[in-house]
């Protein structure tokens, strides 16, 4: 049950973006847009219907698809969705630097119940996702002004997630050498 859990969650993520990116293509930004906001919803309202809760991260990306998608359809203007990566991103490293900070390390609170990691690992692996999303608004910031609308677009299915991939290969030294489960 666990594994299926994890492929939907997977799909949950992914395949919004995907419908996101293949609509963008044929028909542009706006009904990409539209299609972003309804996938993402039904997406979120499957996974209630078929396990009775919805991940933290998938709830807090789906009410911020449809908070800016819901402002970019209603304005008419693709600054709002192009944003989106930036502050959402920004909202994660503050969230997460505020926890370092104050001895509060906010990816334990999250992701504690699902592995064992010695504190030591949890502190590093904190500064590590803190850098991914600093990385990703930075990142996200210079491609939507430098880039047309459709490589943005194309910058946001695959480049976004070629840098989160990237800070994922890096965690799992961090996960290995702290796990106290591999212990």
């Amino acid at each position: 049950m666990e594994q299926a859990q994890k492929k939907h969650a997977s799909w949950l993520e992914y395949g919004p973006l995907l419908l996101f990116f293949i609509t963008n293509y044929f028909k542009g930004i706006m009904w990409g847009t539209a299609v972003l906001v309804l996938a993402t919803i039904v997406a979120l309202a499957y996974s209630w219907l078929k396990y009775r809760k919805i991940p933290m991260m998938a709830l807090v990306g789906g009410v911020a698809v449809a908070f800016f998608g819901g402002l970019t359809l209603y304005f008419n203007d693709e600054f709002f969705i192009k944003i989106k990566p930036t502050v959402i991103s920004l909202l994660f490293a503050l969230v997460l630097v505020t926890g370092q900070l104050t001895g509060r390390n906010m990816l334990k609170l999250l992701l504690g119940g699902q592995m064992n990691m010695a504190e030591a690992g949890w502190y590093r692996l904190g500064w590590l996702w803190s850098a991914m999303f600093m990385t990703s608004a930075i990142a996200n910031e210079i491609a939507w002004r430098s880039l047309s609308t459709d490589g943005w677009v194309a910058f946001k299915a695959f480049g976004l997630t070629g840098i989160s991939v990237l800070f994922a290969v890096a965690s799992i030294p961090v996960f290995t050498k702290y796990s106290e489960d591999l212990k």
